[in-house]
């Protein structure tokens, strides 16, 4: 039996969103010296997307690939769903949809066939290879509210048919839904066959909703999980060791955080100030505890925050700390945990 795509992508991930200029400009440099950091420090999985600086992000990482992966031993992904639209008159020194791109696009909504098969294909020209997983961005109503039904049954009747003809047809090797909810992908999964999740920010150490039925269909279905964004956007990536002494505002789901997530991020932190552990290395070793997450995909912008994310991803930490969270009700009592002591 032929090995799946997914017993080679390695447990941690690279998220390439940075690499396309999200919030700030990144030079090309710089991105192909973070791409550089992350094949050295042993990274096989690549995540990205056509939104992502309107194909800033796809390029760049293709350009580095072609030089530093000749073999192609990375797995790739990318996403369809977001079509670029010419956007001739757009001011690229402003942050435009998240980026400050040089791109003179917009991405668009549209799961209709073509749309994703024309998607596929200039992402595998801007990417110079071909494309492992693909991934349908941003369906559900975490992005599209009550339009949600009609851009569904907008999928499944046109987008899903292009998935399906691509893996079945060997252009791709695995397909599935690239999300910030496990809602949809569990009405992905009652209407079609998937074989990999990208979940950003749902099976934290800060939150764990999916264990309730998502995560066992997985199991039943042996669909794969990538758990994306981590760090819940950024208040779980911290050292831990020094309370919450950070400046500016801490981040939660983009946005400034509720006081009910300072506070239990605070006692979080009151745990790893007792065991010596960083709070961004638990929030990275947490969700691969899951049998079903495959790899986590912190965003790296840079080849300190490459090294960062691999130091904390491999650091010892003791039994005794996930005891602990477990008994003060800081993780579900049903939460698979790293080490138990």
């Amino acid at each position: 039996m032929p090995a799946r795509v997914q017993d080679r992508i390695s447990l941690l991930g690279f998220g390439s969103a940075a690499i396309g200029n999200l919030y700030r400009p990144v030079t090309d440099q710089q991105a192909f010296a973070t791409v550089q950091a992350a094949l050295t420090e042993g990274v096989l999985y690549m995540d990205t997307a056509p939104h992502y600086g309107f194909g800033l992000s796809e390029k760049r990482l293709g350009a580095a690939l072609a030089e530093l992966d000749p073999r192609r031993r990375v797995v790739i992904s990318t996403k369809v769903g977001r079509r670029l639209d010419p956007r001739p008159d757009a001011d690229l020194s402003q942050v435009r949809q998240g980026f400050v791109s040089p791109e003179p696009f917009e991405s668009v909504f549209d799961y209709s066939y073509d749309a994703v098969m024309r998607s596929y294909e200039e992402s595998r020209a801007r990417l110079r290879r071909d494309i492992d997983v693909l991934y349908v961005h941003d369906l559900g109503r975490y992005a599209h509210g009550e339009r949600h039904p009609k851009l569904f049954a907008e999928f499944m009747a046109g987008g899903y048919r292009a998935l399906r003809k691509l893996r079945d047809g060997g252009a791709v090797k695995a397909i599935g839904l690239g999300v910030n909810e496990w809602q949809v992908c569990e009405e992905a999964l009652a209407h079609g066959d998937f074989d990999i999740m990208l979940l950003a920010g749902r099976y934290t150490l800060l939150e764990q909703g999916a264990l309730d039925t998502f995560l066992p269909l997985c199991k039943q279905r042996k669909v794969s999980i990538v758990v994306g964004g981590p760090y819940n956007s950024g208040i779980l990536a911290h050292d831990g060791r020094n309370g919450m002494g950070r400046t500016g505002p801490l981040m939660y789901e983009y946005q400034p955080a509720p006081p009910d997530i300072v506070a239990r991020v605070s006692a979080i932190e009151a745990v790893c100030n007792r065991h010596d552990v960083p709070l961004a290395a638990a929030a990275l070793q947490f969700p691969l505890a899951h049998p079903q997450v495959i790899s986590v995909i912190p965003g790296m912008g840079n080849p300190d925050e490459v090294r960062g994310a691999k130091e904390w991803l491999t650091l010892p930490i003791p039994g005794a700390f996930w005891a602990e969270l477990r008994a003060q009700g800081l993780v579900r009592p049903d939460a698979p945990l790293p080490v138990i002591a």
